[in-house]
């Protein structure tokens, strides 16, 4: 191992993944390893950085858990407090949750079934699969470091603790001890594994608990009523701890608020559900499994759709096992025997001897005494052109021209208005609009539904496969088709992830189309934590292209272009390529040439290929890449010219923009969709172009202050590692923060903005030497 760690850092290549990895490897193999499997793993992993340092790709799966590093790297700041800090710990949980479930779940679906599959670094499954976990293990350990060593004592600093049963004052472990007996005891069943009973099936994202236990010599066996041998009748149940109970039992004490673990209540009074018997061991642990289905769809029947979707949500719950967070003083034998029934080797089991799932935090932070110290949002502000948020006739401010919206900066309610009085106002003859991901309690489900009550003609396109979402999405889509509604439930074989509303008014001796295009769901909770933007207009070459698009995902129509819409899965690609093959032609006939993408993911091989072409044809690129990112920037005669940063912070990046510099006259576009594979061939999206000039001046202004950030923003290097920029002030220069920023934008500095201009602002230079 460390002649690889030397190899490495000779060739001056060694990042903060490949590091993390040698640590993890070193600790790993000193303690879980015979020297034999010591041998072969350091081989693989020798042989699998050769394999990815020559790719001209880098690994999605590897580039996702960098992505959860830079979240991670939220939780190591100590400028923010240690509720922010706790917050993106459980973030970092979720998105880990995700992670085994879609993406290792995934991988397993080629090994399981012996299927071969290569990733974008060149390595085949097996190699990989051992890689990913190293690299994963590598990342949960500086976790848990992180935790025990800087957030834990900064807790007790702030005025309250996660406390074990032994910190419990006397008249608090009568109180849990009474909760215990009146609430939990009946509600726990010990499920027992042996000859006579079957494997349970454990539920995923749960706490349970693995009890080994034995009877003493010469006790009776209550079934067979014969005396037992003692020491010989050892067995192993499970004790799943209800999800519908909270996660801590909290006392508020004179100078503290301590939180107490309801696993510890139920590890202190475990003895009350095994009477009569010897307890050998008691582990806490929590398995993940395999969310990654796809649905066999009947083109004939809406009804076998849906039962298909539920019947795969069930499958979801009983799924392949692709990880175990276990205690580590678990017994050998019991996690032996759940490694061989759920065929996962030693890399797939995650020891822990913190907190078992930090998404527990999150009923910490939300804990109604530390409202007053959490970090306060600034109030949304009127999107530009508009003095006030709500506006008492919608229509009417629409008319005056394209409006722009930057969520979180500019409030979700003229859209929920839009809708709102759309549903009441009796001009308007119909509404159309796709849903993908939608609040619990919607205000736009309700519109709808309102709508519909009211004699509109409402059609709705319901993408129930939204994953994790399906059933809310079915309850939902089932809900506005009771109530008069058109319903679709999605496309056969597609997923419909573009966002799009219409709403059809008469007036006078007209009809006007007013619409709205968006990067983000309508999702009115996501729109005050996602970063979107959305656009308002009643431009009648956009509706027009508008409906023809509703036609062809609700009916059947396949009109040949659009005029400001892209769409997928049937030209997006295409006409990408063209825009950036058209860069790359004017760079080479000496024009003024430029790109600049900001996006959540970039893993579309064809694009990356055209975007290297462009780079060697000296087309000057800008991408902004929040997550996933398979581009390798800054190769030497492959992407000297490709600049990649990603921005994380207090609000999560996923707005859509492209733009192409294209002489001069730039074309830009806002839309859902990112450079994926998934988004060109399996899913219907649409980009938009933004036509008249103060909107597409905001698209523009959007990305130069992306590029300006030097606060969240993250450099990616050539070797898929991420280095976060200097803190400015220890720099001595001025913070630029696109979430403070983004908050007080003036006209004037939108109508200046540039990118990839001859003359660029003297702001744009300086930030290019960043």
């Amino acid at each position: 191992m460390q002649r690889l760690r030397r190899k490495y850092r000779k060739r001056g290549e060694i990042g903060s993944l490949v590091e993390n990895l040698f640590s993890f490897l070193g600790n790993f193999m000193n303690t879980k390893q015979t020297p034999e499997e010591k041998r072969r793993l350091e081989k693989v992993i020798n042989r699998s950085y050769d394999v990815i340092e020559k790719s001209d790709y880098i690994s999605r799966d590897l580039s996702w858990l960098k992505f959860d590093e830079r979240v991670l790297d939220q939780a190591r700041d100590s400028r923010r407090n240690v509720f922010d800090r706790l917050k993106f710990l459980a973030i970092t949980a979720s998105n880990l949750d995700e992670f085994f479930s879609i993406r290792v779940g995934s991988l397993y679906n080629y090994i399981d079934f012996g299927k071969e599959r290569s990733d974008y670094s060149g390595l085949r499954e097996i190699p990989f699969k051992k890689t990913l976990m190293a690299a994963t293990q590598a990342f949960v350990q500086e976790k848990q470091r992180l935790y025990k060593e800087e957030i834990v004592p900064l807790c007790t600093e702030n005025g309250f603790r996660i406390i074990k049963i032994g910190d419990l004052y006397s008249e608090e472990l009568e109180k849990v001890t009474d909760y215990f007996n009146r609430t939990i005891y009946p509600m726990l069943t010990p499920m027992v594994f042996d000859q006579t009973h079957t494997f349970p099936s454990l539920l995923a994202k749960t706490l349970i608990f693995g009890v080994v236990t034995r009877i003493p010599s010469g006790e009776i066996d209550f079934i067979k009523n014969e005396p037992l041998k003692g020491g010989e009748n050892s067995k192993i149940s499970f004790v799943q701890i209800p999800q519908n109970l909270k996660r801590f039992f909290v006392f508020e004490r004179e100078d503290e608020i301590v939180f107490f673990p309801i696993e510890e209540i139920i590890r202190h009074e475990m003895w009350k559900l095994y009477k009569n018997v010897e307890i050998e061991s008691i582990a806490l642990f929590r398995i993940t499994r395999n969310g990654d289905f796809d649905v066999v769809e009947h083109e004939d029947s809406e009804t076998d759709f849906i039962d298909e979707i539920k019947k795969k949500i069930k499958d979801r719950r009983l799924g392949r096992v692709t990880r175990i967070e276990i205690e580590p003083d678990c017994s050998p034998w019991m996690l032996e025997m759940m490694m061989k029934r759920w065929k996962l080797e030693k890399d797939g089991v995650f020891y822990n001897g913190n907190l078992i799932d930090f998404t527990a935090f999150w009923q910490i932070i939300k804990y109604p005494e530390f409202k007053s110290r959490l970090v306060q949002q600034h109030p949304a502000v009127p999107p530009l052109g508009l003095s006030t948020v709500k506006q008492a006739d919608i229509f009417e401010t629409v008319r005056q021209g394209d409006i722009l919206l930057h969520h979180p900066y500019n409030n979700f309610e003229p859209v929920l208005q839009l809708l709102e009085q759309a549903a009441d106002d009796p001009q308007v003859l119909a509404i159309k609009i796709t849903l993908y991901r939608i609040s619990k309690n919607s205000r736009i489900a309700d519109a709808l539904l309102h709508a519909a009550e009211n004699g509109k003609h409402v059609s709705v396109l319901f993408e129930v496969k939204a994953r994790f979402d399906e059933e809310n999405n079915i309850r939902e889509a089932l809900r506005l088709q009771n109530a008069g509604c058109f319903v679709i439930y999605g496309i056969p074989g597609l997923k419909t992830h573009t966002k799009l509303l219409q709403v059809i008014r008469s007036e006078g001796n007209q009809v006007v189309s007013y619409a709205h295009l968006s990067s983000g769901n309508y999702n009115e909770d996501t729109a005050k934590l996602y970063t979107d933007i959305g656009l308002l207009t009643t431009n009648e070459v956009i509706t027009r292209d508008i409906s023809e698009f509703f036609n062809v995902i609700t009916g059947h129509s396949q009109p040949h272009s659009y005029k400001y819409l892209i769409t997928a899965p049937r030209e997006m690609r295409n006409k990408l390529v063209d825009m950036i093959r058209n860069e790359a032609k004017n760079a080479q006939a000496g024009l003024p040439s430029g790109i600049c993408i900001k996006i959540n993911s970039l893993q579309d091989k064809i694009t990356i290929d055209e975007l290297y072409k462009a780079s060697q044809a000296g087309v000057p690129i800008q991408l902004i890449v929040r997550g996933i990112c398979c581009i390798r920037p800054g190769r030497k005669g492959l992407s000297d010219n490709i600049k990649v940063r990603s921005i994380v912070g207090d609000f999560l990046e996923h707005t859509r923009v492209y733009y192409f510099h294209n002489n001069g006259s730039p074309r830009v576009y806002g839309g859902s969709a990112d450079v994926m594979v998934r988004s060109f061939d399996r899913r219907i999206e649409s980009l938009f172009e933004l036509v008249t000039n103060q909107v597409r001046q905001q698209a523009i202004h959007i990305l130069q202050c992306n590029l300006r950030d030097n606060v969240n923003t993250y450099e990616m290097q050539e070797d898929g590692s991420y280095k976060h920029l200097a803190n400015p002030e220890d720099l001595g220069i001025e913070p630029f923060d696109i979430h403070k920023v983004f908050f007080n934008v003036k006209l004037e500095d939108v109508m200046k903005a540039r990118l990839f201009a001859e003359t660029a602002e003297p702001e744009h230079i300086e930030l290019e030497s960043i």
